[in-house]
């Protein structure tokens, strides 16, 4: 599997409508997407969930690369090209995915992100990891890590936003998900 996303920040005073209503009419052109495990259409709006900016952010979770391939050089992200100019991608590889069907009424989605420190031995990180993160009630994560970068993020699907007042990071709105061919 492969996950991705692009981060594209927005001017304060944009109207986050705008984002919204081009979900609306455009979301369910990824749904069923070739090898698309699935995208969250992701925003944060400046002075709403402490978030200090507006963003357009989506994270998609390939469930390999000729999907990937398909959606970044067949066109469809040229969609992004043509109305935000060139982005960059951040790609990572999951590491730990608790995620299901559940996650279709998830309203919200909580990043943190950690850094992996040098060390002699990588043999049993991933269990370190989960050992490490903290734990949210009634949630469910996916762990996303980069080996060019050394650090993880850990995306919380949750509805939930009182779970998550001791801890710092990002709040999402979810705007739609598309979801991976149902065979």
């Amino acid at each position: 599997m492969i996950a991705t996303q692009y981060k594209i920040t927005l001017p304060s005073d944009y109207d986050m409508n705008i984002i919204k209503e081009r979900v609306r009419n455009n979301g369910h052109k990824t749904d069923r997407f070739d090898d698309l495990k699935f995208k969250l259409y992701l925003v944060t709006e400046k002075g709403i969930n402490n978030n200090l900016q507006n963003s357009y952010c989506p994270l998609y979770l390939w469930k390999g690369h000729n999907g990937l391939n398909k959606f970044l050089f067949n066109g469809f992200y040229d969609n992004i090209l043509n109305s935000f100019g060139w982005q960059r991608i951040n790609v990572g590889i999951p590491l730990i995915d608790t995620t299901t069907s559940k996650i279709n009424e998830t309203k919200y989605l909580f990043q943190i992100t950690r850094e992996i420190q040098p060390q002699e031995r990588l043999n049993n990180l991933k269990d370190k990891i989960a050992e490490q993160i903290p734990t949210i009630d009634d949630t469910e994560y996916i762990l996303i890590y980069n080996p060019e970068k050394w650090q993880y993020d850990v995306f919380y699907f949750t509805n939930d936003l009182g779970n998550l007042k001791e801890m710092s990071g990002v709040i999402y709105t979810i705007l739609h998900i598309s979801q991976e061919k149902l065979t």
